[in-house]
C-alpha cells in the first residue's frame, strides 16, 4: 500500500477542477496509521452526507486499460433517463477520461492527483463541493488506475467494484487479493474478445470465488453492451434510489 510505494510521504499537489485544493504533508512517523485513521473519519462524514442526500455511491477500481471509463460511460449513458448522476474522476495526469464522461448527462468533476496513486476521502469531500448534490442520485467514483493503494482507502462508498478485463489474465485476484477481498462486486470486462485472447473463464471464476466469495460477479462487454443489463438490474435492486426501472 502507500507505505510501500511511498506516495503518502511525497509532498504533491492535487488539483480538483484544475484548481489547487489539496496538499499532502510530509510525515515520517506512523504515517500509514495516521493517514488511514484520518481518511476513515472523513469517509464516514462523506457516507453520512450521501445517506442524508439519498445518493448511492460506487467506488470503481481497476488497473489502467481495463475499460473502467468505458464501463462508467456506458452505464451513465444507458441509465441517463433513470438516474440523475455524477462522476468523480481520479487520474495521475490529464483530464482525458473526464472529457469523455462529459459527453454523458452526468455532472463530472476531475481530480488530478499528480504522483499520488489513489484517491482519498478528503479529495472526495472537496470534489463534492463542485457537485449539485440535490440533483444527484447516483455517484460513480473512477479511482486512479492501480490495484494496490486504492484498496486501503475508504471513500464513503456504498459498494466497492473491482473491474478486470479478459486481457489481464485469470490470476489477477490471486496477485492482488487485498482489492478483491474488499470488493462487493467484480466486473469481468471485454468478454467480446475473450475467445481471441484465450481467456479461461472457468479458472477466472474459480480464482474470484476463492479470494472474494462475497462478491457478485458480472461478465460484460462495456463496448458492445453484452451483459450490461444484468448489471443495471442488480444496481437498481441494491440502490436506495427510488425510480421506475424498465
Amino acid at each position: 500500500m502507500c507505505t510501500d510505494c511511498g506516495c503518502s510521504v511525497t509532498p504533491d499537489i492535487v488539483k480538483i477542477n484544475h484548481k489547487i485544493e489539496y496538499q499532502h504533508q510530509l510525515k515520517t512517523l506512523n504515517i500509514h496509521q495516521d493517514i488511514l485513521s484520518k481518511n476513515n473519519h472523513i469517509a464516514n462524514h462523506c457516507r453520512d452526507l450521501f445517506k442524508q442526500k439519498n445518493i448511492y455511491t460506487l467506488n470503481i477500481l481497476s488497473s489502467p486499460g481495463s475499460g473502467k471509463t468505458t464501463f462508467i460511460q456506458k452505464t451513465l449513458t444507458d441509465l441517463k433517463d433513470i438516474y440523475k448522476s455524477a462522476v468523480i474522476v481520479g487520474d495521475l495526469a490529464t483530464d482525458n477520461d473526464a472529457q469523455r464522461l462529459k459527453q454523458t448527462s452526468a455532472q463530472v468533476v476531475q481530480i488530478t492527483t499528480g504522483n499520488i496513486c489513489h484517491l482519498e476521502a478528503e479529495m472526495i469531500r472537496q470534489a463534492l463541493e463542485e457537485i449539485n448534490l440535490d440533483n444527484c442520485q447516483l455517484l460513480m467514483i473512477e479511482n486512479v488506475g492501480n490495484l494496490v493503494c486504492p484498496s486501503a482507502y475508504d471513500l464513503g462508498e456504498n459498494k466497492r467494484i473491482a473491474l478486470l478485463s479478459v486481457t489481464e489474465g485469470e490470476d489477477k485476484p490471486l496477485k492482488y487479493p487485498t482489492l478483491f477481498k474488499s470488493a462487493d462486486v467484480v466486473i469481468i470486462n471485454k468478454i467480446d474478445i475473450a475467445e481471441a485472447v484465450e481467456f479461461n473463464q472457468e479458472l477466472a471464476l474459480k480464482n474470484i470465488h476463492q479470494i472474494a466469495p462475497q462478491a457478485k460477479i458480472f461478465m460484460v462487454s462495456s463496448r458492445k453492451g453484452n451483459g450490461m443489463n444484468n448489471w443495471y438490474h442488480y444496481l437498481h435492486q441494491i440502490s436506495t434510489i427510488k425510480t421506475t426501472f424498465i
